[in-house]
C-alpha cells in the first residue's frame, strides 16, 4: 500500500521528532513555504531549469523528505515531474548526467541516491523505475577506481579524484541498500579504505601507527594527501563511514568535533536574504553527519541549523517569485551554483535539514543501523 505520507505530516511529524528542540511551529512553517516555492517553481519540465539531474533529484527529496509520495497527493505530481525528467534522461549506459561530462558521477551519485529512496518510500514498484535505478548502481560498481574512489568523469582508473565523489557514490550505495537491492560487498569494502585514506592528522604523519594518529586532532580533507581541508569534507568523511556500517571508527568523532565548532561560531544577528549557515553543498552533509551521530552532537547542533534557516528564509507574500526560498549562499560565502537553479539547490537542502526530524526517508530511519552493523560491522 503507498501511503500519501504529506497527508499525516501534521500529526505523524511530531510522533516522529524527539521534542520540539527538533520541530517547532516555525521550521514546520518554513518547510511548507519552502515546498510550495518549489512547487510554483518547477515548470513543465519538472527540471527547476536546471539540466543536472542531481539537483533535480534534490528537488524532489525535499518532498519526499517531508512526507510526501510520488505520484500521491498535493505534491505527488510535483515529485513525479521530476523523477521522470530524471528517469527520461537516463543514459542506455545507466549515466544519470546531460551536463557537462565533468559532472558525470557529481550528478549520477546525487539522482542515484534520490531514486533509492522514492524505490524505499513505495510498495508497488514502478518497472521503469526499477531499471533506471539497477543500471545506475551497476555504473557506480563498474566506473569505481583501483583506489576505490572515482572520478568527476565515468570512467575506472587507477586513481579516484577526491572525497566529495566518493559520498555521493556511498549515499546512492547506502540507499539502495535501504531498499533491499544488492550492492557487492568488494566495492564497500575498497570504499571504506579509500576514506580513510582521506584522513589527515594535525600533527604528525598520515602514514603513523593508528595508535598515535588517535591522540591528535585530524580531519577528512578532500584529497588523500591532506590537501583542502573544510567543514564539508569534515562531514563528507564522517557520512561516508556511518552510511557504510562503520560507527564506531575513532576519526567520526574528531570531525564531528571540527562540526560543531564551526556551528557555534555562526553569527547571531542574521537577515531574511536566503542566506543559509553553510553553502548548499556543505550544509547537505554537515546535516546528515550530525544526524548519523546523534545523541549530545545532534541535540547541539540541530535547533542551530535549524533556527537559522528559519531567520534567513526569504519571506515576502508580495513577492511570489522568491517567497520561500534559500540560495546557495553560506555565511562563510562559497556556493557553487546560481540563478534558479542556485536557489533549486539552496531551498532543497534547506527543505531537507528542516525535515529530517519526521524520519520519512528510509535512509533517516534509524532501524537500519543495526543491519548495517551485521552486514559490514562496525570495526575500526
Amino acid at each position: 500500500m503507498v501511503l500519501c505520507l504529506g497527508l499525516v505530516l501534521a500529526s505523524g511529524a511530531r510522533l516522529r521528532a524527539q521534542g520540539e528542540w527538533e520541530l517547532t511551529l516555525e521550521s514546520e512553517q518554513a518547510l511548507e513555504r519552502g515546498l510550495r516555492w518549489l512547487d510554483q517553481n518547477q515548470g513543465p519540465e519538472g527540471n527547476w531549469s536546471s539540466n543536472d539531474l542531481g539537483l533535480v533529484s534534490l528537488g524532489a527529496l525535499a518532498f519526499m523528505a517531508a512526507g510526501h509520495a510520488p505520484g500521491r497527493g498535493e505534491y505527488g505530481g510535483t515529485i513525479q515531474r521530476a523523477l521522470d525528467y530524471v528517469m527520461d534522461n537516463a543514459k542506455p549506459s545507466g549515466l544519470l548526467n546531460i551536463a557537462d561530462g565533468q559532472r558525470d558521477l557529481y550528478n549520477h551519485g546525487l539522482a542515484t541516491f534520490v531514486l533509492g529512496q522514492a524505490h524505499g518510500m513505495t510498495t508497488s514498484r514502478d518497472p521503469r523505475l526499477n531499471k533506471v535505478l539497477d543500471r545506475a548502481l551497476r555504473l557506480i560498481a563498474s566506473t569505481q577506481c583501483e583506489d576505490g574512489g572515482w572520478d568527476y568523469r565515468a570512467r575506472r582508473q587507477a586513481r579516484g579524484h577526491d572525497l566529495s565523489l566518493a559520498v555521493m557514490q556511498a549515499k546512492a550505495l547506502r540507499s539502495a541498500m535501504d531498499s533491499g537491492l544488492n550492492v557487492p560487498p568488494e566495492v564497500v569494502d575498497l570504499a571504506i579504505r579509500s576514506v580513510r585514506e582521506h584522513y589527515t592528522p594535525a600533527v604528525g604523519r598520515r602514514e603513523a601507527p593508528e595508535s598515535e594518529q588517535r591522540k591528535v586532532p585530524g580531519q577528512f580533507t578532500y584529497t588523500k594527501g591532506g590537501g583542502q581541508a573544510s567543514p564539508a569534507m569534515a562531514a563528507a568523511g564522517v557520512v561516508c563511514l556511518q552510511e557504510f556500517g562503520q560507527y564506531d571508527d575513532w576519526r567520526i568523532e574528531k570531525n564531528v568535533d571540527i562540526l560543531l565548532e564551526r556551528i557555534r561560531r555562526l553569527p547571531s544577528s542574521r537577515r531574511r536574504d536566503g542566506t543559509m549557515p553553510f553553502d548548499a553543498y556543505s550544509l547537505y552533509y554537515i546535516g546528515q553527519a550530525l544526524y548519523q551521530v546523534g545523541g549530545p552532537s545532534w541535540r547541539e547542533a540541530y535547533p542551530a541549523l535549524r533556527d537559522h534557516l528559519v531567520e534567513t528564509q526569504v519571506h515576502d507574500p508580495s513577492k511570489p517569485a522568491s517567497d520561500g526560498l534559500w540560495r546557495d549562499r553560506g555565511e562563510g560565502g562559497g556556493g557553487r551554483v546560481s540563478g534558479k537553479p542556485g536557489d533549486l539547490f539552496g531551498t532543497s537542502v534547506a527543505c531537507f535539514i528542516l525535515a529530517i526530524p519526521n524520519r520519512y526517508l528510509p535512509i533517516l530511519q534509524e532501524g537500519k543501523i543495526e543491519s548495517l552493523r551485521q552486514r559490514f560491522g562496525g570495526g575500526q
